[in-house]
């Protein structure tokens, strides 16, 4: 009898304590800091009606849970949070994960800020045609430690530079842990749900980038 109430006792804890995702229509107040931050307008692919907000739980770098957000298509808006509930399980950390609307829509600072972000209607990087990101079907996952290598080499963002040979050193630290890498659980994770992503792209690899196919 002991035993049983003790169990009762802990369940609770270790329900809190694993992970847990949302998944709601776009509210007044998010459609709000969407357009104050610039990061959907009229004009965009996608209208407000099909893309979702979710709400998900990840370890940060310090080790500990985090509630985080992203905007995405209501097509993939399920499996995301499976995603995510995977890579919860496996360990793996996420550094940040604010809209980009915080950012005003700006790419530039939030990959600066390491911010992992899903929906932004832009065009994509070096073209004239939408990005995914403005349909709500990519992800750019820990940018600093995965950052967009041009052909030549070069990568904008200084930060990323100590990152730029593509091997795990030291798996203590959440930024090596952060890192994908071919072969890593994280990539797997991914692929299984029939996500592509840019470290294959020809030319310029975009190791933040996941998209769904």
């Amino acid at each position: 009898m002991k035993k049983i109430l003790l169990l009762l006792l802990v369940a609770p804890y270790l329900l809190l304590a694993g992970y847990t995702s949302s998944i709601s229509k776009i509210s007044p107040t998010v459609k709000k800091r969407m357009l104050k931050g610039n990061s959907w307008r009229k004009g965009c692919p996608v209208g407000i009606k099909d893309l979702r907000y979710l709400k998900i739980k990840h370890i940060g770098f310090n080790g500990k849970d985090k509630m985080g957000e992203l905007i995405v298509h209501k097509n993939v808006a399920k499996e995301v949070t499976d995603i995510f509930g995977e890579l919860y399980k496996s360990g793996y950390p996420i550094k940040k994960m604010r809209l980009v609307s915080d950012y005003k829509a700006n790419d530039w600072q939030s990959i600066e800020a390491d911010n992992t972000s899903a929906f932004n209607c832009r065009k994509a990087t070096g073209s004239t045609g939408w990005s995914k990101h403005s349909y709500g079907k990519a992800i750019d996952i820990n940018p600093i430690e995965n950052p967009y290598i041009r052909k030549n080499g070069r990568i904008s963002h200084k930060a990323s530079y100590k990152f730029k040979k593509r091997k795990h050193i030291n798996l203590k630290k959440a930024s090596d842990r952060a890192m994908l890498i071919v072969g890593d659980k994280a990539v797997k994770i991914f692929s299984k749900y029939n996500w592509g992503w840019g470290y294959y792209f020809k030319g310029a690899k975009d190791i933040q980038h996941l998209y769904k196919k």
